[in-house]
């Protein structure tokens, strides 16, 4: 297969909401947005946020969603900070693996986002 990008497609209920999660707290950029969907630029690919899917108050379950946004960066201690200063509320703020470490945090549908830095 010769493919040139890989997206991920994340259907939202709380669409307005995640649409402001991601591009304002998590400070993606947005490529393109239309009534029901909204794409954002992130390394070699895009998320594209759309209208139609099931939001929950706490985080889903795995039946509910078996995937996981991570974004590894390079420094979790700062990111975590940085997210913390605009009012980010965290699941987890450091769980330590031997392979590297994770924050947990929730986007407005209760989705669960990752933060990793790897040893």
């Amino acid at each position: 297969m010769n493919f040139n990008e890989f997206g991920v497609i994340l259907f939202v209920e709380r669409y307005e909401a995640s649409v402001e999660f991601y591009r304002d707290v998590l400070m993606l950029e947005v490529r393109s947005q239309k009534d029901i969907l909204t794409t954002f630029n992130i390394p070699n690919g895009y998320l594209m946020v759309e209208k139609g899917g099931v939001g929950s108050e706490k985080e889903k379950e795995r039946n509910e969603n078996p995937v996981v946004l991570r974004f590894n960066v390079d420094s979790l201690e700062t990111e975590v900070a940085t997210l913390e200063k605009n009012g980010v509320n965290f699941v987890h703020k450091q769980l330590a693996f031997d392979w590297g470490t994770i924050a947990v945090i929730l986007d407005p549908d209760g989705n669960r986002i990752e933060l990793g830095e790897i040893n």
